[in-house]
């Protein structure tokens, strides 16, 4: 009756058909046009945000890039000048001079120290120096590389260890009779020897395409500058230089003759050099490319707006629009029509599905049907002393007769079964595959096993059993393995089979006088998955002759040697075939299993378990 009903439904529905599909078209429509405006703002904002970032670390690479060449360069064109002057003093001193406060004031020089092969200061300009071990001072220090093999050492512009307002560079040359000479002098010095260079090192340096370098002293007067600004103060650019606020290296922005820019600067050899870059070059790339996306963007979405529509109009509405026909003639009584929409697997599906509903109307016969592709690939086997392998098992006990059966595809394996008494004519049988492979799949396999048989010989409900092993495994499950599987306890007195599936193949069973199907249920998630799952307890009732077949996807997965499935048709053909014992039944699957796949090799485990219910063993057998 609620069938009947459900039809009814269907059919007070469709009356108004045309115009319940012109309302389904609009709010489809309606939808993906929100869906793909929603997609392209937010490209555009992803594109946007991505090359501003793309842009800034661009140009802070150009700017930084352009300074180091220079300071490069300045650096080389200081110690080149600062050498040529050590080894002029080094000449005069080889000659006998030994007037150094003459020298120094003869070629503009701030210090001259004279060392001997010990490291220690015999001649300076400073009187304090004399007696002075080299090797004393951090910055001195280094000028012992002169003792040694090296010949010539330039040290880089920086404050002086006695005295850190006065900033410094020195230079060293070793000398023909042993120790060397050092030379020192102030930027205010150097920096009249290469001020020239460092106007030629700038003049057509070029940051970018209109980007250029800006060049100061420490006073701030401009030294080098592409737009003429030489000899005025830096400020005529619209540059203010707050090294207090703005660090070296450091991306700052600024308005440079008029234009807004992206400047950097550095300090070296006493000049500050400024890295200039307009704001509009820096952005160009990340507009063309912004504006090009949001071009291509749209005549992408547009198109792809219109074929998404096209092809739901062809691949879903007018399905419906078929299925709801089909519909409104079993609702008028014709229940000989089939649906036959096939365009898709969906649609098979639900073809299925109401045809199958209406040969339940006209038979009043259960036709169940469940296919679940798990596909659970390298289970292992595990040692077959831990499983029972003694059939018949209890040999006192009339009310079943019961088999099983693993055929292993490598040395160690994850499949298992079990059965053993949960109580007082409480019979419990279950299979399992646990994921994985070797030998870790095994150790998984042997701690499900004993805590599934702990927990069901406490007395549990077989739900109550399946969700504390969950809890338990999930526990520390640092490997992420994960079973399933299929637990049953059979009531010998009544025949009543209380059950739960954790996402494993669906069993068959065979009821007396009548053939093998799939037991329809929904299973649950498999074991160690998720934490906080809760199994649900179904129930199935045996009579006396019906048989319960369980096995792992090792059966209906085998493969020949065309990769083709053995499948679930084959499986159910084969164990139809005619009335066996559950020893047969075994037997003849595997025999079937194995004339499919022929010579191809056997990658899965295949474990198989049959029941036989007889009740008092009066009947069944």
């Amino acid at each position: 009756m609620a069938i009947k009903r459900f039809f009814i439904r269907i059919c007070m529905h469709n009356k108004d058909k045309k115009k319940s599909q012109r309302r389904i078209t609009r709010l489809l429509g309606q939808w993906l046009l929100v869906c793909v405006c929603i997609a392209l703002i937010c490209t555009w904002l992803f594109v946007y945000f991505l090359q501003n970032w793309l842009s800034d670390r661009e140009t802070k690479n150009l700017l930084s890039i352009n300074i180091s060449d220079v300071t490069a360069d300045i650096s080389d064109a200081s110690d080149e000048n600062l050498l040529a002057l050590t080894h002029t003093v080094a000449d005069l001193l080889e000659e006998g001079r030994t007037d150094l406060d003459v020298i120094a004031e003869e070629y503009s020089i701030s210090e001259i120290n004279v060392v001997n092969a010990d490291g220690v200061v015999t001649a300076s300009t400073y009187e304090s120096f004399l007696g002075y071990q080299m090797a004393d001072g951090e910055q001195s220090g280094e000028f012992c590389v002169l003792l040694g093999d090296a010949e010539e050492y330039v040290q880089s512009y920086q404050a002086i260890s006695y005295d850190e307002s006065i900033s410094r560079k020195y230079a060293g040359v070793s000398l023909s009779a042993g120790g060397f000479v050092q030379v020192g002098y102030d930027a205010e010095e150097f920096q009249k020897d290469i001020d020239v260079q460092v106007i030629g090192v700038t003049r057509n340096r070029h940051v970018g395409q209109n980007g250029y370098i800006i060049i100061s002293d420490e006073s701030g007067m401009i030294v080098s500058d592409r737009n003429g600004g030489e000899g005025e103060d830096l400020s005529v650019t619209g540059i203010t230089l707050d090294t207090d606020s703005v660090s070296v290296d450091q991306k700052f922005r600024a308005e440079v003759y008029g234009e807004s820019c992206f400047c950097m600067y550095e300090y070296t050899e006493g000049y500050y050099i400024i890295s200039v870059l307009p704001v509009s070059e820096a952005f160009s790339s990340r507009n063309m490319a912004v504006a090009t996306t949001v071009a291509m963007e749209i005549i992408v979405f547009a198109c792809e707006f219109l074929l998404i529509c096209f092809l739901m109009w062809h691949l879903v509405v007018k399905n419906i629009y078929k299925i709801n026909d089909s519909l409104s003639e079993i609702t008028n009584g014709h229940l000989d029509v089939t649906v036959d929409v096939c365009t898709n697997r969906e649609f098979t599906s639900l073809s299925h599905d109401i045809n199958a509903t209406v040969d339940t109307l006209k038979r009043y016969i259960a036709e169940t049907a469940a296919r679940i592709d798990q596909e659970l690939a390298y289970a292992k086997e595990i040692q077959y002393s831990s499983l029972p392998g003694i059939f018949p098992p209890y040999t006192d006990c009339i009310q079943f007769d019961l088999f099983a059966s693993m055929n292993t595809a490598k040395e160690v394996g994850g499949d298992f079964y079990d059965f053993y008494f949960a109580g007082e004519d409480r019979l419990a049988f279950l299979v399992a595959d646990v994921s994985g492979k070797g030998i870790p799949a095994a150790m998984f396999m042997m701690r499900v096993k004993t805590l599934m048989k702990g927990l069901a010989e406490s007395g549990m409900e077989v739900n109550e059993v399946f969700t504390e092993a969950n809890t338990r495994l999930c526990e520390n499950n640092e490997s992420n393995m994960f079973v399933t599987a299929w637990l049953g306890v059979l009531n010998l007195k009544t025949g009543l089979v209380e059950y739960v599936n954790a996402g494993h193949n669906p069993p068959l069973v065979k009821y007396r006088g009548h053939e093998f199907h799939y037991l329809k249920s929904r299973p649950g998630f498999v074991l160690a998955g998720m934490d906080g799952i809760r199994y649900h307890k179904n129930e199935l009732q045996l009579s006396p002759g019906d048989t319960i077949f369980l096995y792992t996807d090792g059966v209906t997965e085998a493969t020949d040697a065309e990769m083709i499935l053995y499948g679930e048709s084959r499986l159910l053909a084969a164990v139809n075939r005619e009335e066996m014992t559950p020893e047969e039944l075994c037997a003849a699957v595997k025999a079937d299993v194995d004339m499919f796949v022929g010579d191809a090799p056997q990658f899965d485990d295949i474990t198989m378990l049959a029941l036989k219910y007889k009740g008092d063993g009066t009947e069944g057998n």
